[in-house]
Parts: C-alpha cells; structure tokens; sequence
C-alpha cells in the first residue's frame, strides 16, 4: 500500500511538472495548454540587457501537425504554417515593471508598421491601456493575453477580458510581430520551430 501510494506521488508530481515549461531566460513558467490551444513555443523580449516579458506561442493541434513534417530549417515553409491556424494565441508574462501608457504603446508600435488600418491599431492600444491602467503599470507578473483569429484580436490583461477589436486581418498583423523575419523576439520564433518541426 505504502509502495503504491509513492508511486502515485511520483507520477502526480511528474505530471504536474510536464504541464508546466519554463522560458530559459526569465525562469517563467507556462502552461502546455491555453484555451484548448497547444504550445508551441518560448521566448523573451528584451530591451538592451533588460528581460522585458517572457512570451509564449499557443495554437491549433492541426497546425503543429502540418509543422511535423517540415524541416525547422526550412523557414519559408515553416513560417506560415505557424500561423496556419484558425486561432493563435500570444501570452506574454511581464518579468520588468512597464508604466500603462509606455507598455502600450510599445505594443502598439509594434503593430503599426505591419497593419495598414491606424483606427485598429489604436484600438487595440486602448483596450491594452485600459487593462493595465487600474493598476498603473503592468508590474512584475502581470500577463496579457492576445488572441489573434480571422475576427480580430481579443485582449485580457491578467485574466480580465478587456474587449476584441473585430477585423479581417489584425490577428496576422498581430502574429507577424512574433514571426516575421523583424520580429521583436527572434527566441520565440526560433523556439516554436525547434519545437513542432523536424530537425
């Protein structure tokens, strides 16, 4: 009896772990599941040597399977397979204390550049704002949520839905600030691929 219930403990605490990844720069942890969607991969964001956010990448079970079987190296392929999906999510965890205004507009201006409609753009920087502007900054731990589909995006500040800005095109926009080849966090790319492509 007392055999079986450390063999249960064991396998409890092994799976608890195996839910949970860490980002290997900041230490964060996050989940394997978000929303039903899976992760894909881990990166940070950093502003100089500061670690800003660690970020992670969750999507559809039918786009890491289409990822499977294509090479990591092949970039041209893999890439836009990665937002093959009907859903991507972004969860970005903040390990540096960021004001409200400074923190979205960063992310803002980082979609600006990739996103030709400006009144979206400063519809997704207000719901941003708006979460974070009760507690004056987005301080250590505070996460953000981005779910990005062919609807828009919709944004939660630590686990508060704020609002979706409705749009055809936004949710890639949004994605390619993570993917594209000017992406503000190479790690995470690169991550995802190591995970969910062949070697």
């Amino acid at each position: 009896m007392i055999r079986f219930l450390v063999f249960a403990a064991t396998l409890f605490l092994s799976v608890g772990l195996a839910a949970a990844m860490s980002e290997r720069a900041t230490g964060i942890k996050f989940a394997e599941k978000l929303g039903g969607l899976d992760l894909f991969g881990l990166g940070v964001r950093k502003k100089g040597p500061i670690k800003v956010y660690a970020v992670g990448m969750y999507g559809t079970s039918d786009a890491k399977q289409s990822l499977s079987d294509v090479s990591a190296a092949d970039k041209k392929k893999a890439l836009p397979l990665l937002r093959s999906g009907s859903k991507t999510s972004f969860l970005l965890k903040m390990n540096f204390k960021v004001g409200a205004e400074k923190m979205a507009s960063a992310i803002a201006e980082s979609v600006a550049p990739r996103h030709s409609d400006t009144s979206e753009v400063d519809a997704l920087k207000t719901l941003i704002f708006d979460g974070v502007s009760s507690k004056g900054a987005a301080t250590k731990g505070t996460t953000f949520q981005f779910d990005c589909s062919g609807d828009g995006v919709a944004v939660s500040v630590d686990g508060k839905a704020q609002g979706q800005v409705s749009s055809k095109s936004l949710g890639k926009s949004f994605c390619d600030v993570y993917l594209d080849d000017k992406c503000v966090s190479p790690p995470l790319r690169q991550n995802c691929l190591d995970n969910c492509c062949q070697p």
